[in-house]
């Protein structure tokens, strides 16, 4: 077992048996399960529109090659520049070209999973650049010194008195501030560095390819006041995030909005297509899209698990998966956790370091029952199991087990060959650890069934 995973399981039985964790995450998820059966019940043909989304994601990653540079050459027409990532590296490399070649001293973000995915925010601090997020949520954990907690809630695992008690340290704010004035504290202090920030940089939920444009969608508007004051907005974007028309956001936006919040619609959408043209007056006077591969196109490669590129990122099988629900995001240590982030962090990040988060399920299937765009996670996961076999990350002592427990299985002859003592001590001697210290090894009947049977019928 490798380190990383050494660490999830540590991460995982603390979470699991911390009660004040549960009852806090349990809490916030039950609201989060009421609004969600409300947003439902508004959609007509819920299956319909699951479908629709899904064709619609199958389509643009079986034509990448087509819509990226489609939505690259409608942006250059409206003055936008795109830069094309490799990895995180390359992508923290061009960002920083652009700022130091501004002076940019200090930046506004917005909610943007990819900037976590690449750490621009240490990057940017270790290059003496302030980075400040903007979004609420991830502010409070930005004070905290955190990472998201979920990749649309980053501050679920925190309670009001937690947020109030962090306000009071940092702030001075009396200790029993109600939510909304908290709200208005953390606002009073953003409003004025979107004033003084010489860059904005966000993410974006979609690219649209027909018109050259980038979608956001925020409940809070500080994404269109990063996008606004700041003189220079940098969007930094996966490439699976491309749709093929402005059209389509009438399907997605809803689909999006319902899973996320259990919302119709999200309070703010935007939609961007370059920077502030002259007859504007208002908007960046330089905008840039940053597309990022970082590992994407390894996914692609995979026929069978390419769909975990389907995903519009509404967080929905986090809050339905029991495994999540019960040691949380951080023990993930991965920028997207939950179901979907066991799907495509192993290609992400690789095989050999995070085929675990692939076992971290209960294969329920409640995941793929939620999920707007009708990936199948479930199967996913099997499959990411599958390849860390074949490519010989397991151990040997799992592989010999399993191979005696299927050549064992396949025939009732041979499954009857030994005694049930001999195959208690086979369990023990290779799953007794796996099988994990806080439950108790199965034990065999001494005698098999059709001894039993047998004896059974001759009485």
């Amino acid at each position: 077992m490798g380190v990383v995973a050494e660490e999830f399981l540590v991460a995982s039985e603390q979470k699991a048996f911390d009660k004040d964790h549960r009852r806090i995450i349990n809490y916030n998820i039950g609201k989060y399960d009421a609004a969600f059966a409300r947003g439902l019940s508004k959609i007509i043909n819920l299956e319909n529109n699951k479908r629709k989304g899904h064709v619609l994601k199958w389509k643009v990653m079986e034509n990448l090659d087509k819509f990226l540079p489609e939505f690259e050459a409608n942006f250059q027409k409206r003055g936008g520049k795109v830069i094309w990532a490799n990895d995180a590296e390359e992508a923290n490399r061009e960002i920083l070209n652009i700022l130091k070649k501004a002076g940019v001293k200090t930046v506004v973000k917005s909610k943007s999973m990819v900037t976590e995915e690449i750490q621009l925010n240490e990057f940017l601090e270790h290059n003496q650049i302030e980075s400040l997020e903007t979004d609420l949520g991830e502010y409070i954990v930005q004070l905290l010194g955190q990472k998201p907690y979920h990749i649309v809630t980053p501050a679920m695992h925190l309670s009001k008195e937690d947020i109030a008690k962090l306000f009071n340290e940092k702030f001075g704010t009396p200790i029993d501030f109600t939510p909304e004035q908290l709200t208005q504290k953390a606002r009073e202090i953003l409003r004025e560095k979107y004033v003084q920030a010489d860059a904005g940089i966000t993410g974006a939920n979609f690219l649209i390819a027909d018109t050259g444009s980038i979608a956001i969608t925020e409940n809070e508007g500080n994404a269109r006041l990063t996008t606004s004051f700041p003189k220079i907005h940098i969007a930094i974007v996966g490439i699976e995030k491309v749709i093929p028309s402005m059209a389509d956001l009438d399907l997605f936006w809803p689909m999006l909005s319902t899973h996320g919040t259990g919302q119709n619609l999200t309070a703010y959408n935007t939609i961007l297509s370059g920077p502030r043209q002259p007859n504007e007056t208002d908007g960046p006077e330089e905008m840039y899209v940053i597309l990022l591969d970082n590992g994407r196109t390894n996914l692609l490669a995979q026929k069978d698990q390419r769909q975990g590129l389907y995903c519009i990122r509404c967080g929905a099988c986090l809050n339905a998966c029991p495994v999540y629900k019960n040691i949380g995001g951080h023990a993930y240590n991965t920028d997207y956790s939950g179901p979907i982030g066991s799907v495509i962090t192993p290609h992400l990040r690789g095989m050999e370091d995070f085929k675990h988060l692939s076992y971290a399920s209960s294969l329920c299937g409640k995941c793929t029952e939620v999920c707007p765009v009708k990936i199948d996670i479930h199967k996913m996961l099997l499959l990411n199991r599958r390849d860390s076999v074949k490519d010989n990350l397991v151990t040997a002592k799992e592989r010999w087990g399993w191979a005696i427990w299927k050549k064992g299985m396949l025939k009732r002859k041979t499954e009857d060959y030994f005694s049930g003592n001999i195959k208690n001590f086979f369990l023990k001697t290779f799953f007794k650890k796996t099988w994990g210290r806080l439950r108790a090894m199965p034990t065999v009947a001494k005698k098999s069934f059709t001894q039993q049977w047998q004896e059974k019928s001759e009485q």
